[in-house]
């Protein structure tokens, strides 16, 4: 078996309620999700006798609880100071109000990641559902699949059951004082509209939220708001700021086990990516007719998927599609208000 070109100093995560020192006086949690990825990370840097908490895991009962036990244990009852939120995604920003209220604080997140937070947690156009469904069904999603998904509702706000009244906005480039040491912010696409990496020259470590995981690829979808975006294509020219870091820099990531070997990881996401475009291209150049974005993903994801992974997986095949498409290597055919096909 090929060794992995990542090195992982620690073997295992900390155990649910405690927390782990990984640098002085940067910690590092695990939180529970109910969904297939069971786990987040979350990193608190401690400033005197106070933390800046990085992400703040799903916000629902199970969570909580597990933040009850952090602060009366492991912090001993110091506060929260500031909140940084790497993107809006339920995970990260699930408890952030609830949190924030609680320590009279601030939540730092970039602007784009707030509004689109608000506007999925109100379900503004394009950002409903039915939005969502149409998209999907336009792709090729059956009748069932499709009715599910309405039935499940708005999902967000079982994760996000509050928002940040208002937000302190950070930008890349951005440097931020955190614990007893700056960290700079470096902006990530494609994932979200705006995530936000920090970065911290001194300590040689990044937290790297979803951008860079470990195992997984992350996830890249095209959403009803941008139907006919490269997000692919943004995620991939993002890569290229992690990949002019320090080769020995610590990565924490949002999944998974921190690790070292950062150039090589974003090789690997670069050669997935480029496998994964390959094989898709050869299945369309196949078929005598054209196809949908539905009639990919068994290609994509060779493996049964839930409904939850089945939503993210039609939207990181419409990404790959219109990747294909913006190269100019697929054509989009019969394309209508309801009806999206390629073919080579």
């Amino acid at each position: 078996m090929k060794a992995s070109p990542l090195e992982y100093p620690w073997a295992a995560p900390p155990p649910s309620g405690q927390a782990l020192e990984v640098s002085p006086g940067l910690l590092w949690l695990r939180m529970p999700l109910p969904f297939a990825l069971d786990h987040i990370n979350l990193w608190l840097l401690r400033e005197g006798d106070a933390y800046t908490l990085v992400d703040t895991g799903y916000g629902d009962r199970t969570t909580r609880a597990v933040w009850e036990s952090i602060l009366t244990g492991a912090l001993a009852g110091a506060p929260i100071h500031c909140i940084v939120a790497t993107h809006y995604h339920p995970d990260h920003l699930g408890n952030a109000a609830w949190l924030a209220q609680r320590f009279a604080t601030s939540v730092w997140m970039s602007q784009a990641e707030f509004l689109t937070a608000r506007a999925v947690f109100d379900e503004v156009a394009p950002y409903r559902v039915r939005d969502t469904c149409d998209l999907f069904a336009a792709h090729g999603m059956d009748r069932k699949s499709l009715d599910d998904l309405a039935a499940r509702g708005n999902r967000y706000r079982a994760g996000v059951p509050s928002l940040p009244a208002s937000l302190r906005r950070i930008v890349g480039g951005d440097r931020l004082r955190a614990g007893d040491d700056t960290w700079d912010v470096v902006p990530g696409y494609g994932h979200s509209p705006e995530h936000a990496a920090l970065y911290c020259e001194q300590r040689g470590i990044l937290i790297s939220g979803d951008m860079l995981l470990p195992r997984i690829s992350t996830n890249v979808a095209v959403w009803p708001s941008e139907p006919e975006g490269n997000p692919l294509q943004r995620f991939l020219d993002s890569l290229t700021a992690f990949e002019l870091l320090p080769p020995d820099t610590l990565v924490l990531p949002s999944h998974g086990l921190p690790f070292r070997g950062i150039g090589p990881r974003v090789a690997q996401l670069r050669a997935h990516h480029e496998v994964r475009l390959a094989e898709l291209f050869d299945f369309v150049k196949q078929k005598p007719d054209e196809v949908s974005a539905a009639d990919v993903v068994p290609t994509l994801f060779r493996r049964q998927l839930d409904l939850q992974q089945l939503f993210f997986a039609m939207g990181e095949a419409i990404a790959h599609l219109n990747h294909l498409w913006h190269a100019g290597r697929l054509r989009r055919v019969n394309v209508s208000s309801d009806r999206v096909r390629f073919a080579a």
